[in-house]
């Protein structure tokens, strides 16, 4: 099954008219992007944009072979303009299917919003997924998982003819979806096991929200998707090196970077992330608890949250995703465990029992299996220290940061908001 996207962008393209942010400035050239529509073996459109013709032309195919059009989402605005010879654009009912003279299938699928997705599937028996801007698959049925692991890697793609119950069955070979607005949406077909380690996921319906360039590329490869030019032309089930993930990642920052918003957007994409918040519960503090509460509100609704500092049984255990937030408030439980805030303690024996357990914890994130994004603090970069047991945190949280930093694939650095890759 052949694919052309005659346009990758949001509803409003990229850069939207008359908009003065610095995403809008930078999208020239062939960065900016029409509306999303894609033209599948030339027979099936699925939206109509403004222009269509001349994109295809543009990407080396004619639109007089197209038998179908079909809308995801309602168009705002004056209405689309249908070129000559098109048949008339229309939606299909949630659920119905529609058997082409091409040989395609189309099934429509229902959202959780206003659209229809359509699941196409070719003759050959290659199977797509695309879902209309801000949307997600509704009633998904839950799955055993297997899909929802977030592991990297490459793969073959799938082809040649499959049973009904196979093909219900088996992860798509390509999903295109807003993967950038709706990375739940993602995370649920994960969970569903219609996205495996195999599937080319494709970001489309891309907007303003990220600027494009390296960063979108960071964000989608995170989520282990990718974008592609308006006009590409792409093979479904044929070979593709999916984004590899990294299995550890640190997140590093000063106080209100970002870092943590860094982190969970790292892990968005995927299903049953467990959130370690190694802070615990300070009854009576307001202040705290309005944060931890901030920080809950934000986490997509399928995470689980675990609050200990008992960081090793999790890390060399299996289980899906975690994220650990964050390895400084880890360290103030670790000295206070072994009174290393006092001199006299310290020197008795409390240098070596913290030695003790930071080696612990660095052995384990060495050999953990699972996917882990830690956060930490940098604090080496202001004023130092009036006390003693200020200083010695300060210089103890460096030596934890650079050990753990030297465990992990990717290691990001977040200022005012913006993340920098040092490693990975």
């Amino acid at each position: 099954m052949e694919l052309t996207l005659l346009g990758t962008g949001a509803p409003d393209g990229l850069p939207r008219p008359h908009c003065p942010c610095a995403a809008c400035a930078t999208a020239r050239g062939p960065l900016a992007r029409a509306a999303t529509a894609l033209l599948v073996d030339g027979a099936v459109l699925l939206d109509l944009t403004p222009g269509a013709a001349l994109a295809a032309a543009r990407a080396g195919h004619s639109l007089t072979g197209v038998r179908q059009v079909l809308l995801t989402h309602p168009h705002d605005g004056p209405p689309v303009e249908l070129p000559a010879g098109l048949p008339t654009a229309g939606r299909v009912a949630d659920g119905r299917v529609l058997t082409l003279i091409s040989g395609h299938r189309v099934r429509a699928v229902p959202m959780d919003s206003p659209g229809t997705g359509y699941e196409v599937t070719a003759p050959g028996g290659e199977r797509l997924l695309y879902l209309p801007p801000g949307g997600a698959p509704a009633g998904l049925p839950t799955g055993n998982g297997n899909g929802g692991a977030a592991g990297g890697g490459s793969g073959t793609g799938r082809s040649g003819a499959r049973s009904a119950r196979d093909a219900a069955l088996a992860p798509y070979d390509m999903l295109l979806a807003d993967v950038i607005g709706r990375p739940d949406a993602l995370a649920r077909l994960r969970a569903a096991g219609s996205v495996g380690p195999t599937t080319d996921v494709i970001a489309v319906h891309i907007g303003h929200e990220v600027p494009p360039g390296d960063e979108l590329d960071r964000r989608l490869a995170a989520a282990g998707a990718r974008a592609v030019p308006d006009g590409t032309t792409l093979t479904v089930g044929e070979y593709h090196a999916v984004p590899d993930l990294p299995r550890r990642t640190l997140v590093t920052g000063g106080a209100r970077s970002g870092k943590s918003f860094e982190a969970e957007r790292r892990l968005a994409a995927f299903p049953g992330v467990l959130y370690v918040a190694t802070g615990g519960a300070r009854d009576g503090d307001q202040e705290w608890r309005a944060r931890v509460s901030a920080h809950r509100d934000r986490r997509p609704g399928s995470w689980r949250t675990a609050e200990t500092c008992d960081l090793t049984p999790l890390l060399t255990g299996e289980g899906p995703p975690l994220l650990v937030d964050c390895l400084s408030l880890w360290l103030t439980d670790a000295m206070d465990r072994v009174d290393a805030w006092d001199d006299e303690a310290w020197a008795a024996g409390g240098e070596e029992a913290l030695r003790g357990r930071t080696g612990e914890l660095v052995a384990a994130v060495r050999a953990t299996r699972r996917t882990v994004v830690l956060v930490t603090n940098e604090v080496g970069s202001g004023v130092v220290p009036a006390t003693a047991s200020g200083r010695r945190f300060r210089d103890e949280l460096g030596r934890l940061n650079a050990a753990v930093a030297a465990e992990c694939e990717h290691v990001l650095l977040v200022v005012a908001g913006q993340a920098l890759t040092l490693r990975g």
